[in-house]
């Protein structure tokens, strides 16, 4: 991994280049690029001026081939250009090889044209703090409840903030899943995790929500749990079933504790000046195609979870059913947390209530 991540860091640069030169960088198609590790040595696409013949954005992801996020990121490649009649391409690149998401968001920030999957803490952490709240421990019960807040004019108002921050997001349907915790040695209770390595998203939230229940959250790019779990570096990680059994995680880590502690409603985020940049139509194609490809990934998701978690079973995987109720109490904390106290607006846990019930 290491090895293709250098190679995508000099293609970058000789893009950057032959763009410098007025050259032109030349791509293969989404699908090749999407189920090829030979896509790792290409140039990540470069953005051209709206009235250029064909616009090309890059869509890095951590997710491996065969996960539902690529399979939908594939169904959007081939939508977008159906819509846009071959004028705009997205070239999908997997299993991080354009980085992880810190990274593709400083890309994004840094006005390449670049699209990454985000949610509430990552956006918490790029200039709308109380958008964290989406992903705190044990908050929604429902897709539903998420539904309605998305919905709602807080949102809307967070949307615009977050524009001002310089991110653009074009889809907020994209269900990334429940979210699961698997681990070398079995958790069936909040005193189990007390003390163990687990590996999150590197994000306030996610760390928070960890570090209530006891544990040690480690942050680190999915593409290197799998060696970590092998080398005892950490002892577990969470995510939901479907990206854990891509993973193949369960091959070191043999206990899945079905805590459900958060619901990830994820959403595709751009450059707003690139989209900007974009003429009224084109902005339309990429908004249409990227949630057709949200309501796509939610129902390979949905599918996959259940064929997922048997998989797992059929593996020798050890299933958990925990009490809910126990790692609800014991996450109660993080709402108390001083340093999620101060990111958040006040009141804002009742506000998001008063829209969810």
């Amino acid at each position: 991994m290491k090895k293709r991540n250098v190679a995508a860091l000099l293609a970058m640069t000789c893009a950057a280049m032959l763009t410098a030169c007025g050259g032109a960088t030349g791509s293969a198609p989404a699908k090749e690029q999407g189920t090829s590790a030979a896509g790792a040595a290409e140039a990540p696409a470069q953005g051209q001026e709206s009235g250029g013949a064909v616009i090309e954005i890059s869509f890095g992801h951590d997710n491996n081939p065969g996960d539902p996020v690529q399979e939908a990121a594939l169904f959007w490649a081939e939508k977008l250009d159906e819509l846009s009649g071959g004028t705009m391409k997205l070239n999908v690149y997997p299993s991080g090889q354009l980085g992880n998401k810190s990274d593709l968001m400083d890309q994004l920030l840094a006005g390449d044209t670049v699209v990454c999957i985000g949610n509430g803490p990552f956006y918490a952490d790029r200039g709308a703090a109380d958008l964290g709240i989406m992903n705190a421990p044990y908050l929604f019960e429902s897709w539903e409840q998420l539904d309605k807040l998305v919905a709602s004019d807080w949102y809307a108002g967070q949307m615009e903030q977050l524009e001002s921050a310089g991110i653009k997001i074009i889809a907020s349907n994209w269900r990334y899943g429940v979210r699961h915790t698997e681990t070398v040695k079995p958790v069936v209770s909040p005193e189990d995790i007390k003390g163990m390595k687990i590996r999150t998203q590197n994000t306030t939230i996610h760390v928070k929500g960890f570090e209530c229940l006891g544990a040690t959250p480690t942050p680190m790019a999915l593409s290197d749990v799998y060696t970590s779990l092998q080398q005892g570096t950490i002892d577990g990680l969470e995510n939901p079933i479907s990206v854990l059994y891509s993973g193949a995680y369960h091959e070191v880590a043999k206990n899945l504790m079905l805590d459900g502690h958060i619901r990830d409603l994820s959403s595709i985020c751009i450059s707003a000046d690139v989209f900007q940049s974009l003429t009224e139509e084109q902005q339309g194609w990429l908004i249409e195609s990227c949630e057709a490809a949200g309501e796509y990934q939610n129902e390979l998701a949905a599918k996959a979870d259940e064929e997922c978690l048997q998989k797992m079973k059929d593996a020798g995987v050890t299933v958990n059913e925990v009490d809910e109720a126990a790692f609800k109490a014991a996450a109660e904390s993080f709402y108390s947390d001083p340093e999620i106290s101060a990111m958040w607006t006040e009141g804002l846990v009742d506000t998001v209530k008063e829209i969810i019930q």
